[in-house]
């Protein structure tokens, strides 16, 4: 955190002390939100997802076995896991901005 140098006003300089403060509390959950991953499996693990808090797919992992399901179950596999993958980023997501917003 960057701690701006004293103006000479004690009040002045305790607002711009908190400013720092939060505007440093802004960047670690920018952070955070940024690395954070979501993950789902389907099809007994055979198909796992991993997602970003934008929805981007980062991973998707096929074990050989699940070729054995066939095209239309291999599909709705892949869209359950990513659906779970999903829910578990914007759980997390939701956590890291709690971070801000709880005292």
């Amino acid at each position: 955190m960057i701690i701006p140098p004293p103006t000479g006003d004690p009040e002045l300089d305790r607002v711009l002390a908190e400013m720092a403060a939060q505007t440093a509390g802004f960047e670690e959950v920018s952070r955070r939100l940024q690395e954070a991953r979501g993950r789902g499996e389907s099809a007994g693990g055979q198909v796992a997802v991993e997602v970003t808090p934008a929805g981007s797919l980062a991973a998707l992992h096929i074990d050989p076995r699940a070729m054995r399901l066939g095209s239309r179950a291999l599909s709705e596999a892949i869209v359950e896991a990513y659906r779970l993958a999903e829910e578990d980023v914007t759980g997390q997501s939701f956590d890291i901005a709690r971070t801000v917003t709880d005292p």
